[in-house]
């Protein structure tokens, strides 16, 4: 017989609920929850991205399960009062609102915080502030500090997804002031080359003549973990964290490094799927399809993510999708103790081996293969961990234009005659040197496939302030099966822009370079220089 669709929940939904903060500002938020019975168990995100929905929150999932479910505009945003701040009000605003749930006649006096991305922020820095009353949070794809992994990769700028997130963030804020009776005509103004034209925005020098974004100025001017970064980071004190966590990652989420940090520090189950920042829900990323097993739903994440947040979850500890052979798979850790990290050698002929140099001579006086990088023409972002203006520039992307480029050094295995699993953190060791005062060095770990195609797998950056040395490049991680028949290649260059700034080359912060003073920088790259690789015995 056909299964009859059941009838639908009575649910009283509340709009523009004002709850009071300690500071005397009202935020305000929706409240839905059963019609009859309770009290209730609360879920509650927090958002800065105004009237728009919130994203990833499964309030009917949550309502069928037992949960009201308070969805609040952070201070500034939506109809709440107040000035948005990113990052510094969300703990004590956190702890606040909790306070406001447990005080309602339809509260048990039990809450849980669930989200992604800055929501997912908002709940860890609130429970860092230990507020009585929250039980457990689920947090997805979010940084574990401000500067690091957030704002700077390896002492470079995330310029892309700094000005497009800025951007986005300063309109809602001349909205919110508009809808408040401001006059806001001429900031309108002042933003509109960012709101309009990016491309030629990230191009901006110095960087400090972007106009229109309120923190743009703070975020450029502090390269360095300072006294600037320190005081946000502890709004987000790990030390702090009681209550259980449930993390989840994405392989071409800019974050992954901050949601692998928030695992390892606070611990709970860790989930890992083949996602850039915007694409958990599907099953493609980039330009590859891994098939509908690769998707949230596949895996029923979101009633896992209810099941944890109940008290109820069961499941393994880590369950990670393993690229290539496009399942996936239960671990009991991460990073996963049976991988033996392997070195894959730089050699000067351009062949990438597990076999390091041979030669009469000490590696470290071979010959280097050099580059010339000047900052005018930068190596274009193709796909990667990005959160661009252009959101198809993302994940696995096709590397061959950008390896015609006299300004990236390619480095490539032979055929490989069986599969070799890459799970874990990856790393390059670069010996190089640079002309310049200064300069960056890039790394692209690439799967090649039989037909040619050179397809991204990650990588990563690192700002030098010498004009020589030995440096190490973070790629993060992967988990990625280089089939029978493919290639791994990795490549070296000097820039990956608008993903990361341009070093200029002087030695000076990159933020205070102009135009005319951007430096041609000769690199050198020798091979004794090697990539670890996290290989996993099949």
């Amino acid at each position: 017989m056909p299964k009859l669709d059941r009838p639908p929940m009575p649910v009283t939904a509340e709009y523009d609920t004002p709850m009071p903060m300690r500071d005397g500002t009202v935020l305000r938020g929706m409240v839905h929850r059963r019609a009859s019975g309770g009290p209730f168990p609360a879920l509650l995100a927090r958002s800065p991205y105004g009237e728009g929905p919130f994203r990833g929150i499964p309030v009917t999932a949550a309502l069928e399960a037992g949960f009201a479910v308070v969805l609040q505009h952070c201070r500034g945003r939506g109809s709440s009062d107040g000035e948005f701040r990113p990052w510094l009000d969300e703990g004590d605003d956190g702890y606040d609102t909790i306070a406001w749930i447990t005080s309602q006649p339809w509260s048990n006096g039990e809450v849980v915080m669930t989200g992604m991305s800055y929501l997912a922020g908002c709940a860890l820095q609130a429970a860092a502030t230990r507020p009585p009353g929250l039980k457990a949070v689920y947090a997805a794809m979010t940084p574990h500090d401000f500067h690091d992994g957030l704002k700077y990769h390896g002492g470079a700028l995330a310029l892309g997804s700094a000005l497009n997130w800025g951007t986005m963030q300063a309109v809602l804020g001349l909205m919110h002031a508009a809808e408040a009776g401001e006059d806001v005509g001429a900031a309108f103004g002042e933003l509109l080359p960012a709101m309009t034209g990016q491309a030629t925005a990230v191009r901006t020098l110095p960087l400090d003549a972007v106009r229109g974004i309120p923190w743009w100025h703070e975020w450029i001017s502090h390269p360095e973990r300072d006294a600037f970064w320190q005081d946000l980071g502890e709004t987000l004190r790990h030390d702090r964290v009681e209550v259980p966590v449930m993390h989840v990652a994405g392989w071409f989420d800019l974050f992954l490094s901050g949601t692998l940090e928030n695992h390892r520090r606070l611990g709970g189950p860790l989930i890992i799927g083949p996602w850039s920042h915007l694409t958990s829900a599907s099953s493609g990323t980039g330009r590859l399809d891994f098939g509908f097993a690769a998707s949230a739903q596949a895996i029923q994440l979101e009633q896992r993510q209810l099941a944890f947040l109940r008290g109820h979850d069961t499941e393994p500890a880590v369950k990670i999708f393993v690229m290539g052979d496009d399942v996936w798979r239960d671990e009991e850790s991460w990073p996963l103790a049976r991988a033996v990290d392997t070195r894959y050698h730089l050699h000067a002929d351009g062949l990438l081996s597990p076999e390091p140099p041979s030669s009469p001579e000490p590696p470290s006086s071979a010959e280097p293969r050099t580059f010339t990088f000047d900052p005018r023409d930068p190596v274009p972002t193709t796909g990667g961990p990005t959160l661009l203006a252009d959101p198809t520039n993302v994940g696995p992307q096709d590397q061959r234009d950008v390896e015609r480029r006299a300004d990236v050094l390619c480095y490539t295995t032979g055929v490989l005659a069986s599969d070799v699993e890459v799970t874990g953190p990856v790393s390059v060791t670069l010996r190089a040197g640079t002309s310049a005062a200064a300069t960056d060095w890039t790394a692209k770990l690439v799967n090649v496939y039989p037909d040619g195609r050179a397809m991204s797998v990650i990588d990563g950056i690192v700002r030098t302030a010498t004009p020589s040395g030995t440096y190490t490049i973070d790629l993060v991680a992967t988990s990625q099966v280089f089939k029978a028949g493919h290639r791994i290649r990795v490549e070296i260059s000097s820039s990956n822009f608008p993903r990361f700034d341009r070093n200029p080359g002087t030695g000076r912060p990159a933020a205070l370079a102009t135009e005319a003073e951007l430096v041609v920088q000769n690199q050198r790259v020798f091979p004794d220089s090697f990539i670890t690789l996290p290989v996993v015995p099949r």
